[in-house]
């Protein structure tokens, strides 16, 4: 990371470059996660197997206990996961049903 890590920030415009920079590598980061879910996609066998509720709250238990080591305020971390989770399963749910057409 190029930019100012936060604490060393001391302007508004390092603390824009360094969001901006991190947004950046999120946008990867998610990329490689749709992927993840286009695999699963491929690799399902019946459109019920999608959505797995057990899985869901695995994940976003895994990721609350990360966020508690790294700083992250559950309070962002659980509902942003969440909400990416709903997002990759309707997208995994699409492409499912794409595979399965052509």
């Amino acid at each position: 990371m190029k930019a100012k890590l936060p604490a060393a920030c001391s302007t508004m415009e390092e603390v824009r470059e360094g969001v901006d920079e991190l947004d950046r590598e999120l946008v990867h980061l998610l990329a490689i996660r749709q992927g993840y879910m286009e695999a699963a996609a491929r690799i399902k066998p019946r459109a019920e197997d999608v959505r797995v509720p057990w899985r869901i709250e695995d994940v976003v238990q895994k990721v609350l206990q990360t966020a508690e080591t790294k700083g992250l305020s559950p309070r962002i971390a659980e509902p942003v996961w969440r909400e990416l989770i709903e997002r990759c399963i309707d997208h995994e749910g699409e492409i499912w049903k794409k595979l399965r057409s052509e």
